[in-house]
Formats: C-alpha cells, structure tokens, sequence
C-alpha cells in the first residue's frame, strides 16, 4: 500500500502563489500526481510525474502557471501554483500508484489518494 499525504493548500487571491506538498510512504511507486475537483464538477487531472525519468504532464488549463516536481530521496512530489484563478478553487489530491504507463488524467486508475487539501482563490 502506498499513503499519499497532503499540504499546503489554502486561501489566495486571484494572482496569487501556493505551494502543495505530497509524502507518499509505504509501497514503490512510479507516478505521483495531482487531482482536483470543485464543487459540482468531475475530477480531473492536473499535474503528474513518473519518477524513473521525471518526465511531467500538464493539463492545458495549468499549462506555464503550475509546475510539479519531486523529490525521490524524500519520497515527495510538489505543485508550484502561480497566477491563481478563481477557477482553481477545488479540493486538490494527490495520488501515488506503480502503474504502467502513468495516466494522469484518469482517478480510477488509481488505488491510493490522500484526503486532500483545499485551494480557494478569491478576491
């Protein structure tokens, strides 16, 4: 099993900077990335990395403002968040798995998420 733990959400205004955090402990795992859903809409990816090459994907509505990384020693992949938008709002969540290949864009592929953190971005 692997346990993906969240931080570093919270309130921002539009323009505004965050930074997530993810420890996934327990079990190998090759991808790692990021989810989020807001309130009345699907869950969708937005950023992932496979850990063997750190090659990234980036959902087109992230594209230039987010940036993932990962620290391998650590065990721990990160959501740099620039020029928030208010439709950034929603519960973020990360995902670790040993997949092949990695798919960010699809939750069910997945067996292990954490709990979440959640963005608002507000004026």
């Amino acid at each position: 099993q692997v346990q993906p733990v969240e931080s570093g959400g919270g309130s921002v205004q539009p323009g505004g900077t965050l930074r997530l955090s993810c420890v996934a402990s327990g079990d190998t795992h090759n991808c790692m990335g990021w989810f989020r859903q807001a309130p009345g809409k699907e869950r969708e990816g937005v950023a992932g990395i496979y850990s063997v090459d750190h090659s990234v994907y980036y959902a087109d509505s992230v594209k230039g403002r987010f940036t993932i990384s990962a620290d391998n020693n650590k065990n721990t992949v990160y959501l740099q968040m620039n020029s928030l938008k208010p439709e950034d709002t929603a519960m973020y969540y990360c995902v670790a798995d040993f997949i092949r290949p990695c798919d960010f864009e699809s939750f069910g592929v997945y067996s292990y998420w954490g709990q979440g953190t959640q963005v608002t971005v507000s004026s």
